[in-house]
This record gives structure tokens, C-alpha cells and sequence, in this order.
């Protein structure tokens, strides 16, 4: 039974109890209405637990996701360097150039292009006239011991005072093959050696001179760091 049951069951006893000591005279004696019994208050039901909604799905971009958080950005590819002309045939325009002739035996070489160099560019600064192009060194002759040269600085002008052996001429023209040299004077031996292979491959004929147009300032670069053209004119 439930509680609302059982307090209905004792009501009904209690009731019959009275009229068992009543006797006759209760029985002659109208009946006597029993109050009804007060309602019982329902129990509440208890509060329905709502339903969790659960939240809306939080939506996340695909960087979010492990697998992106996980995979690398790649590096941005590296510029490739174009490879540098060798026996690239070339047209040499000819230019005005103050010039200093000089000689030198192989060993000491480097220094004696370096001192003429020193030459001409003080001497171009003392007439504050600026070079227009990149210094350049013209080989006339060659032999075991030793060679002969010409350093040249090409001018947009003439240079009213020039030391001694130095003049104003015009640099070599003419078809001719370039090629580049990187690295300290030393080294070229290994550039002349490959030139030498290239012309052998080509069956090219050279001239007696050979030119060297120093794209890097001789006079501030460190020696192993020389960008030099070669020109090799062509008979």
C-alpha cells in the first residue's frame, strides 16, 4: 500500500469501533454522516530533470585540426643562381681607358697588378676624373718567368696629367668567349687550365692577348673573394 491507501484503512476502523460501543440507541439514533475525511495534499511528483542540451559543435578551421597543427610549413624554395658564362661568345666594345704598361715575373704577380692599379687610381683621383668602368688588365706576352701588361681604367674624359708610363689609349675590341673566375688570383690557374680544355673541345684558335675585367673592387675585396671576366679574343 501506499501512504494515501493506509490512511484511508484506518479512518474505516476508527469508524467502526464508535458504532460497536453505541449499542440499540445508536442504532435507532440517525446515522450519523461521518465527515468526509480531508483530502489528502498530493505529494508533489518530483521536478522533471531537464534534458542537458548539449553544446553546438565549435567548429574549427583546418589548421586546427592535429593533423595540420602537426605538418610543417615547407621552407620557401631557394632562388637557383644562374651558372656563370664560360666560353659564352662575346662582342668587346671598345672603350677609352687610361693605361700603365708593366711587367712581372709570375711569383709575384697579384701584387704587381695590385700596385699598378694603386697607380692609376690615385692618380685619376688627383685629376678628379672617376672611373666609368671596371678595371681591366690586357696580357701582351707571356712566357715561364714571367709576363708583360697593361692595366687600363676606362674614362669618360681626357686626363690632361698622366704619370710616368701611363697614357690614354683604347682597350681591345673585337669577337671574343668569356668566362668567369671566382675566387683569389692564385686559383686561375685552374680557369686558364679549363679554357685552355675548352678551346682544344671547339677547335677555336685564340689570339696572343687575353683580358681580365675585375668585377669586384681589386683594392677592397679579400683575394678569395675576386669576381673576375676573362675575355679571350678570337683570331
Amino acid at each position: 500500500m501506499n501512504r494515501i491507501s493506509t490512511f484511508r484503512a484506518a479512518l474505516v476502523a476508527m469508524s467502526m469501533a464508535a458504532m460497536a460501543l453505541a449499542g440499540p440507541a445508536s442504532a435507532q439514533s440517525p446515522t450519523a454522516t461521518p465527515s468526509p475525511a480531508p483530502a489528502a495534499s498530493p505529494t508533489p511528483a518530483p521536478a522533471a530533470t531537464p534534458t542537458p542540451v548539449p553544446p553546438p559543435a565549435e567548429t574549427k578551421s583546418p589548421a586546427d585540426s592535429p593533423a595540420a597543427s602537426q605538418t610543417p610549413t615547407p621552407p620557401p624554395a631557394a632562388p637557383v643562381q644562374a651558372a656563370d658564362p664560360f666560353g659564352e661568345p662575346f662582342t668587346l666594345e671598345p672603350k677609352k681607358v687610361v693605361m700603365l704598361k708593366g711587367n712581372a715575373n709570375w711569383d709575384s704577380a697579384f701584387d704587381a697588378l695590385i700596385e699598378a692599379f694603386k697607380q692609376l687610381t690615385a692618380q685619376l683621383a688627383k685629376e678628379n676624373v672617376k672611373p666609368s668602368g671596371n678595371p681591366m688588365i690586357v696580357y701582351t706576352s707571356t712566357d715561364d718567368t714571367g709576363f708583360t701588361f697593361i692595366a687600363e681604367f676606362p674614362v669618360d674624359q681626357d686626363v690632361k696629367n698622366l704619370g710616368k708610363s701611363m697614357s690614354i689609349g683604347t682597350s681591345p675590341d673585337g669577337k671574343a668567349l668569356k668566362f668567369v673566375h671566382r675566387g683569389s688570383y692564385d686559383n686561375m690557374d685552374n680557369t686558364y687550365e679549363a679554357i685552355t680544355n675548352h678551346l682544344d673541345d671547339k677547335k677555336l684558335e685564340a689570339k696572343d692577348t687575353f683580358i681580365e675585367e675585375y668585377i669586384t673592387d681589386p683594392l677592397k675585396t679579400a683575394e678569395d673573394k675576386l669576381v673576375i671576366n676573362v675575355y679571350v679574343p678570337l683570331k
